[in-house]
């Protein structure tokens, strides 16, 4: 039935099948799964050295920057879906209609941050790639790229997210 914020529904028994087929929470798996690769491929091989040189710098044009910034929106995406995924699990026991209300928007409003800073980092670290020497790159340009794709797919799969909260 109906009711605000899905009210109607709340105090049933938890259904781990039925939870795991919903729209919301698979596209909050695969948001996670994305911020994982970004963040993963930007810790492990983001950062390289000269052979003559062992200090290290970043491979997106040695701008320190971008791979800070793919790093921190990445783990702040990937604790965000953890977050968000137990509010899943515990939203139909929510009775209180004004506590679902918050939690929604704050959804909705963290959905629609992270879809913008997504597309930011997508830029960001594709200008910056574009202008990487190839010979700065010796290790971690597949990372680079990776990081870089699966940016782009964090736009849609955050406003896919966005889209459900509304």
């Amino acid at each position: 039935g109906g009711g605000a914020y899905g009210a109607a529904k709340a105090g049933g028994a938890f259904d781990l099948v039925r939870f795991v087929q919903q729209p919301q929470v698979l596209a909050r798996i695969v948001s996670a799964v994305f911020a994982l690769i970004v963040f993963a491929c930007l810790v492990g091989d983001g950062y390289t050295s000269r052979a003559e040189d062992p200090q290290l710098f970043c491979v997106f044009n040695h701008n320190e920057d971008a791979c800070r910034y793919g790093i921190g929106i990445g783990v702040l995406a990937f604790l965000a879906c953890i977050f968000f995924f137990m509010v899943d699990v515990y939203f139909p026991q929510i009775s209180n209609t004004t506590d679902r209300k918050y939690l929604v928007l704050a959804d909705l409003a963290f959905s629609g941050l992270w879809t913008f800073l997504w597309f930011i980092g997508f830029c960001f670290l594709t200008n910056q790639w574009s202008w990487t020497r190839t010979e700065d790159v010796y290790i971690g340009a597949d990372s680079a790229r990776a990081a870089i794709t699966f940016s782009f797919f964090s736009i849609f799969s955050w406003g896919l997210l966005l889209t459900f909260a509304y």
